[in-house]
């Protein structure tokens, strides 16, 4: 792996804590955050804003899946779960879309360097899905309110579908703002007219 990362490790046992610390130095990565639980992962977390979570999931206070899902709603980031059982249960509660791998102990340095490559590339993908669906959501509500705008003019101006849309092409270029911003105005105004 090529990047270096700057990641938070959680763990209930001191010696994982140690090896994470020794381990993940050698892949080239920082260890910014060295949690005993999950309370104290999200707190941690909340002050440095790693790239990367490495967490135990059987912890005190809070274990490493709700500190994912608390961490998660509080900001994305990208999730390694660790546990030293391959139980049914923890893997069903991990299927989140930001739980990118799960790694049975004891791990061993060939197992984690591939795993910390895998979920950065998947939750990238995740974010970049995430972003475009966002982006055709936001256009879609804006031929909404273009469209709105296009037959207010329609029935205001008595324009036709086609000369409604140049008119307001003309507005957002002569006014140097953009089609959905003069869109809004136009409703806006429209509404201002109708009977309260």
């Amino acid at each position: 792996m090529n990047r270096s990362l700057r990641i938070a490790v959680a763990d209930d046992e001191p010696d994982m804590r140690d090896y994470f610390q020794q381990i993940l130095p050698l892949l080239g990565h920082q260890v910014v955050v060295v949690a005993q639980n999950g309370a104290e992962l999200v707190a941690r977390c909340h002050e440095t804003r790693p790239d990367l979570v490495i967490t135990d999931i059987k912890m005190p206070d809070m274990d490493g899946i709700d500190a994912a899902v608390q961490l998660y709603q509080d900001f994305p980031i990208p999730v390694i779960l660790v546990s030293a059982y391959h139980d049914s249960d923890f893997i069903r509660r991990a299927e989140a879309d930001h739980i990118l791998a799960y790694l049975v102990k004891p791990i061993k340095q060939a197992d984690l360097e591939p795993a910390i490559g895998i979920a950065l590339k998947r939750f990238e993908q995740f974010q970049a899905l995430r972003k475009e669906a966002g982006d055709l959501k936001q256009a879609l509500e804006d031929r909404k309110i273009i469209e709105r705008a296009k037959g207010v003019l329609m029935k205001r101006a008595g324009l036709d579908e086609h000369d409604a849309f140049r008119r307001l092409q003309k507005l957002a270029s002569d006014k140097n703002r953009k089609l959905v911003e003069i869109a809004r105005t136009i409703l806006t105004a429209d509404e201002a007219f109708e009977p309260s």
